[in-house]
Parts: structure tokens; C-alpha cells; sequence
């Protein structure tokens, strides 16, 4: 099935997420970058699975299973068992011609563990056939057909904890990994001549006699039958025989994130032999509507013409230099040789890019120069602006504003799926170049937080519990009202101010300081907060509780797949120490994907969960609409609102103010700024 995966052999997701056959995993990945939601329905078991594929031998996700015949203690009302659980896969070798292709993986890892398992797996292609081949422990290794070689390390690695799914949970399970009797497992996939169908069969390494919450299941077979039928590239149907007396059905649909693109409908590029302006001022103007760059300043030194703006429109600099120059050229005279972009964000200089005009122009004339402007043009941060003729001026100050729709939402708990539509109105009036104040104001136009009720065992303060007293109590609400002010200390120094209400929550003053060198690897920040704890309403008032928080921040760029580990170190809203590890990873689309968790000093006080981590999912409006953009739409995912861990939302943080300071993709971009 040429441009999607639905129908290709050994690309279909399993009953419990990620790629496999029904029940049993495979060593297969999906193409880098995609994004697989599915469901299936095995009785008594209802599983929903998100996974992710950040890089060619990496795979990840999460999945809710819904156990109908079990009830959901905390909930109180009869509802079905709800579980939560993370998976990892890893690719050890990728498959040759003689070689199979070989992963190891772990099931359910960080959550109560019910279905935990570990396996390695080995996978075969042989024309139309896909076969797989593993062993497996835990619950996939319950049929105990295999003896387990680390038995002959220690006795006590013959037995595998059990663990009863209690109220704690959250914990990776280490002493389970790799302990108890061992099975084997594996299956085959043949690719029918109608090449829509995908045939299954898998023989299972789970006996079902030891299920969890003691929910044992009948089993006549051991071997499962199954189907996957594309109904699109990227949409496919599922079913199957399972435990030789049990149907499955299942769906899945796959997105390619690091694919997303659309084709812009932008106004066109200004032609490049256009006849001069009547004035720098309407040079400023096409500069903002046509190339995507809030000017603030255009002045000439010599043969060099700089123009001193911030992006506004495109992701990439490099589109917006590009309709740049062709503007310029029409209104420079014959003695300028270079346009230099010095680009600002909030009054803070981040670098500079220049391009010669000569190259520049014989590359905006044709196709065959483009090579040669781009070995022409550079960047630095060398950023003390010579004073030169100033020709234009803008206006520091300005207001704006925006509305629109926002979705909360909130599932996986006992309360069920709890979800508030609203409209938020969203203004800024910038005081000067690096001040401006702003504020958001959101009315509920629809939600279910009546439904909200469970407030899970902590010894910690309620700093974030409250979250349903907040939701519920008022439809119209200040989420935030805040002064931000901004600096550059020195060449690779940068520093911030801000004071209000800083989220729906809290209230309070605070800094932040970011050293990031340019186009460095590295960059380290600190920030500090003082902040109390807002009324339920959402206006003026304030309650009793505050606290200092604030963290130590080191980002890295590993270098590797173009994943950025962040580790932040510090003090917690509920007055916790500790630290939190995000890894993430953008593609050149624009769309991040990223995990994170975060561990305290909180112990036995955090309750359940025993730590905070999350998923989220950060997408570019510019790879979904057909107009240009800069903004983002974010997507989290969190099991479980607790008050352990918990970490101010500042609105603004340096680190993403100050992107420009690294090139990324500039170079590997170039060819995308002429389209």
C-alpha cells in the first residue's frame, strides 16, 4: 500500500499497542516519526494504545486497559477496571540479508505492572511471509515452556513478584525484570496476493491461568488466528480467534508526524526585479505582511544594509530572509553588497544572518545559483549593531489580541473522561521592545467537571488536587495577568522578570537567567518564584498557602537522532526537592514528541503513582494549515494530577525565547526558502 502502513507486512500494531501480530510483539519498528492510535477488544479486556516512533530503533507509547469484568475500587460507582501502562521497545539489530532483525522489549513498565513483561524478539521477511520468533517473561511468559538461564545465577530468579495492582503503584518494577519461568512465543504474517489483507498466525507464551486481579480466562488454544484489512494507506480493521474460543476486533490508524506538511496558500514572494518603493516605511510594511518580520529597525553602515526585526510568520528564518531580500534589492542603491537580518525576540538580539547581495540575487533569478549563495551567506553572533543611517524606525509599543477555541481534558482516572471546551481571549501590550504585560481569560462553554470527585491519598500540601475545585467552580476565569520584562546581560547571557497572576493556580513574582552560548550544544538556566496559591474562582483573591519553587536547568543536545535531554533540579510546588528528566525530539515537520518524569523527596507522602511522568506532543499550526505560522498547539498526557512533583506553568521560559540562537536546520532548510 504505497503512502501509508495499513497493509504492509510487518507494520501492523498489536492488540496491546506498538508494532506486532495480535498478542505477541514482533523486533518490527514503524518508519521514524509515526504516531499509531489504536483499540482492540479482547473478552474481558478493552485496551486503547498511543505509540510513538522518535527514532528508527526507539519505540514508545502508552495504553489504557479497561477490565469489564472488574470493578474500579477507587471510582465507588461499579465502573470497569481502568490500568495504565508504558511500554519501550528497543532495536538491537536491524535486519540484513542474512540476519534476522532483533529487539528487546518491556511491557507495562512504570505502572501498577499488572501485564508487565520483557522479551526479546527476532524477525525474519521471506518474501510475502513476515516470522517472528521470542521469548518472553511475565505475561508473556506464563505458559513456562522454557527454563530461565539466570536461575542457575541466583534460585530467587526462578520467581517472579507478584504484584496486586494496589493503590501505590507507579514504580518501575526492577525487581521483576527478567525474573520468573520464560516461554517461547511468535507468529507469521503473509501478505495475500489482494494486497489490502495481511493473514495472522501467532502461537501465545501467556497460559491465562495467572491473570491479574485474579481473572483467569479459558483457554483451548494456544494459537491465534487473525486478519488486518487496509480500508485506507493509513486506516486499518482487525480481527481475530484468540485462546481458541474468544473474537477479536481491533482498529488502528497511523500518522506520519515527521511528514506533516501543507501546501501554503502564503501571498507570493515579491518579484525580485520590482521597481523601489516610495518610502523605507512601506519597505517595512511589505517586510511584515510579505516576509514574515516585525521590523524594528532598518539602517544602512556602508555597503551593508541590516535590518534589525523579529520573526513573526515563517518557522523557518531562512523563508523569511529569502522574500526579504527581494524587497530590499528593489530599494537599496547600487552601493550595498551585503543584507544583514540581525533577528531579536521580546528585545533580546539572538543573531545575525548575511547574505551577500550579488549571490542572493543570481539565486532568486535562477534555480542553478542557489548552491553558490548558500556556501555565500552565514550567521554569527557578534551583536553590538553598528549606529549607522538609520532609514526606519518602528514602533516599539503596540497591542494585540486573539481568540479562540481550547480543549482540557483529563481521562484514565476514576471520574472517568472529564474534558472543558472554552473560549480564550488571549491580549499583550507591549510597553517597549523587552516589556509587554499579558493576559488570557477563559469562559466554559461546555464541560462534565461536575463528574470530578476523587481525590487519591497524599500527605503532601494540595497544590495541585485542587484542580477540580478550580475547574468547577466558576465557567469564567483570569488564567492569566502577568508583566514580563526582558534583558540581555552579555554575549551569551540572558535574563527575565516577571510578577501577576502566572497561571490558574498561582500567583506571584519571579526570575529567570539562561547562559546559552551560540549554537551550542549546551545551555544552562536558573530560575526562582515566589507564588501563592490563587482562589478557586480565578479572579483577585488569594488563599493561604505560598512558597518559594524554582529549578536549575541544564538542556542538552545529545547529538543523537536530534533528541534534547532537559534535567532540571530544584524545589517543587508542594515544597519536594528533586529533579526531572525530559527527552524529546523534533523533526524537521516542526512536530516534537517527548516524555518526561519527574522524582522527589516526597517518598510514601507522594501517594499514588509513587512519581509524576507524562507524554506530550507539541504541533506546529504551519505543517496543518495552508497559511504560514509560528504557533504551536500543545497536547499533554499525564496519568495522574498529583501534588508531588509539581512544577510552577510559567508562561515564558528563555529557553524557547531564545531558539534562534540555535541554526538547527538552517542549513539543511535552505532549498525550502525559495518555494
Amino acid at each position: 500500500m504505497a503512502g501509508g502502513l495499513a497493509g504492509e507486512l510487518g507494520a501492523g500494531q498489536s492488540d496491546f499497542g506498538g508494532v506486532g501480530i495480535m498478542q505477541t510483539p514482533t523486533a518490527r519498528m514503524a518508519p521514524e516519526g509515526t504516531m499509531s492510535v489504536s483499540w482492540s477488544r479482547t473478552q474481558p479486556y478493552r485496551r486503547y494504545n498511543v505509540f510513538f516512533q522518535p527514532t528508527a530503533w526507539f519505540e514508545g507509547g502508552f495504553r489504557y486497559v479497561e477490565v469489564e469484568n472488574r470493578e474500579f475500587r477507587a471510582a465507588g460507582d461499579g465502573r470497569a477496571n481502568l490500568d495504565k501502562g508504558f511500554d519501550m521497545k528497543l532495536r538491537l539489530l536491524e535486519e540484513t540479508r542474512y540476519w534476522p532483525q532483533v529487539a528487546l522489549g518491556f511491557r507495562d513498565v512504570g505502572g501498577t505492572t499488572l501485564f508487565g513483561a520483557e522479551y526479546l524478539a527476532a524477525s525474519k521477511r521471506l518474501g510475502d511471509v513476515d516470522l517472528t520468533l521470542g521469548i518472553g517473561w511475565g505475561y508473556l511468559g506464563n505458559y513456562s515452556d522454557v527454563s530461565s538461564p539466570f536461575g542457575w545465577i541466583d534460585s530467587k530468579l526462578d520467581e517472579r513478584p507478584r504484584r496486586s495492582g494496589g493503590s501505590q503503584g507507579g514504580e518501575f518494577a526492577l525487581d521483576s525484570l527478567f525474573r520468573g519461568p520464560m516461554a517461547l512465543f511468535g507468529g507469521v504474517e503473509w501478505q495475500t496476493p489482494w494486497d489490502r489483507l495481511i493473514l495472522q498466525a501467532e502461537l501465545e507464551g501467556n497460559n491465562y491461568a495467572n491473570e491479574p486481579q485474579n481473572n483467569d480466562q479459558d483457554r483451548d488454544s494456544r494459537v491465534n488466528l487473525g486478519a488486518r484489512l487496509a480500508v485506507t494507506d493509513n486506516f486499518e480493521v482487525r480481527t481475530g480467534w484468540q485462546r481458541g474460543n474468544t473474537a477479536m476486533a481491533g482498529v488502528s490508524y497511523n500518522i506520519d508526524l515527521a511528514g506533516l506538511r501543507q501546501v501554503k496558500n502564503d501571498p507570493a514572494p515579491m518579484p525580485i526585479d520590482a521597481p523601489p518603493r516610495d518610502s523605507w516605511s512601506t519597505v517595512a510594511g511589505e517586510l511584515e505582511s510579505n516576509a514574515g518580520m516585525r521590523v524594528a529597525r532598518i539602517s544602512q553602515d556602508g555597503s551593508h544594509l541590516r535590518v534589525e526585526a523579529e520573526p513573526t510568520t515563517f518557522r523557518h528564518l531562512g523563508q523569511s530572509e529569502a522574500r526579504a531580500g527581494r524587497i530590499l534589492h528593489a530599494q537599496a542603491d547600487e552601493g550595498v553588497d551585503q543584507f544583514r537580518y540581525t533577528w531579536y525576540n521580546r528585545g533580546m538580539p539572538l543573531r545575525e544572518d548575511v547574505h551577500p547581495r550579488d549571490s542572493f540575487v543570481a539565486a532568486a533569478r535562477s534555480e542553478s545559483a542557489e548552491e553558490a549563495h548558500l556556501h555565500s551567506l552565514y550567521a554569527h553572533a557578534r551583536l553590538d549593531v553598528p549606529d549607522g543611517e538609520t532609514l526606519y524606525r518602528g514602533r516599539a509599543s503596540g497591542f494585540d489580541w486573539g481568540i479562540g477555541p481550547r480543549l482540557d481534558q483529563n481521562f484514565g482516572g476514576p471520574d472517568g473522561y472529564l474534558f472543558r471546551l472554552m473560549a480564550v481571549a488571549d491580549a499583550e501590550y507591549r510597553t517597549d521592545a523587552n516589556g509587554w504585560f499579558s493576559g488570557e481569560i477563559a469562559w466554559t462553554v461546555w464541560d462534565n467537571l461536575d463528574d470530578y470527585e476523587y481525590i487519591a491519598d497524599s500527605q503532601l500540601p494540595r497544590v495541585r488536587t485542587f484542580i477540580g475545585d478550580y475547574l468547577a467552580e466558576s465557567s469564567l476565569g483570569i488564567e492569566n495577568l502577568q508583566y514580563t520584562r526582558t534583558a540581555r546581560l552579555g554575549d551569551n547571557w540572558y535574563a527575565m522578570g516577571y510578577g501577576g497572576l502566572l497561571e490558574m493556580m498561582y500567583a506571584g513574582a519571579g526570575g529567570e537567567l539562561l547562559y546559552r552560548p551560540f549554537n551550542s550544544p549546551l545551555a544552562f538556566g536558573m530560575d526562582v518564584n515566589w507564588v501563592r496559591q490563587r482562589d478557586f474562582e480565578q479572579r483577585f483573591d488569594l488563599r493561604d498557602y505560598e512558597t518559594w519553587t524554582g529549578h536549575a536547568t541544564a538542556y542538552i543536545d545529545t547529538g543523537i537522532e536530534d533528541i534534547l535531554a532537559k534535567v532540571s533540579l530544584g524545589r517543587y510546588l508542594a515544597r519536594d526537592f528533586g529533579g526531572t528528566l525530559d527527552l524529546s525530539r523534533e523533526f524537521a515537520s516542526g512536530v516534537r514528541i517527548g516524555a518526561w518524569g519527574t522524582w522527589t523527596d516526597a517518598g510514601d507522602d507522594f501517594g499514588e503513582g509513587g512519581f509524576d511522568k507524562g507524554l506530550y506532543l507539541s504541533m506546529p499550526f504551519d505543517a496543518l494549515f495552508t497559511r504560514s505560522s509560528r504557533d504551536r498547539a500543545e497536547l499533554d498526557w499525564r496519568p495522574l494530577t498529583r501534588d508531588g512533583g509539581a512544577a510552577l506553568n510559567r508562561r515564558y521560559e528563555l529557553f524557547d525565547l531564545t531558539e534562534e540562537r540555535e541554526m538547527g536546520r538552517y542549513w539543511d532548510d535552505y532549498h525550502r526558502t525559495w518555494q
